[in-house]
């Protein structure tokens, strides 16, 4: 192509994006003790590195490359993401996965550029179901989460539960204690 693309902006953007969203869900996926929501976690980190790979593979097709930037808040968030001293559904709530969908649609003006041609556009037309499909999938993970709670505060297992949350919790941390441990004696045996 002899002009560059008015959309290459927003295909960069979604690239970068969604890498630092496979950051993200892959570090609360190692962090968290439940099965189902690990499973949940990775098939998102999958979609997002997935996503982040299809869109800088077409923009190379364009004849560009991926103009890395930086976001400040992604450290903080991976960081929260990792913590073994928050249960799910806080990190669910700290991170902001559990919000209903909001009056307007942020993928409503990706089409609105009328010279997109039809390779990215079918691109982006998956990607934008995709993303509405992981925001549902969290979403009802989240609530899976509120109802189990809420079930278990309903038949006295409450603090049951939430003891067994945090020695899931203290065995995580414990285990990357272990690891820095072992990592710090190796280090010092050269």
């Amino acid at each position: 192509m002899s002009d560059k693309p008015s959309y290459l902006g927003l295909l960069n953007a979604i690239a970068v994006g969604e890498r630092g969203g496979e950051e993200l869900f892959e570090a609360w996926a190692s962090a968290t003790p439940n099965d189902d929501v690990r499973g949940v976690l990775q098939m998102v980190a999958l979609r997002e590195g997935e996503h982040s790979l299809a869109f800088a593979k077409r923009i190379n097709e364009l004849g560009y490359s991926v103009e890395p930037r930086e976001d400040p808040k992604l450290a903080d968030r991976v960081t929260l993401a990792q913590r073994t001293d928050l249960n799910d559904c806080e990190k669910f709530e700290r991170l902001g996965f559990c919000q209903p969908p909001g009056d307007t649609d942020i993928f409503s003006k990706f089409f609105d550029d009328m010279t997109m041609d039809v390779q990215t556009g079918a691109l982006m037309g998956r990607y934008i179901a995709e993303e509405r499909d992981t925001g549902r999938q969290l979403r009802a993970c989240y609530a899976e989460l509120q109802e189990s709670a809420a079930a278990s505060n309903g038949n006295g297992h409450a603090d049951l539960t939430a003891i067994n949350e945090r020695l899931e919790r203290i065995e995580c941390a414990l285990a990357e204690l272990a690891s820095s441990n072992d990592k710090v004696a190796s280090s010092r045996k050269k």
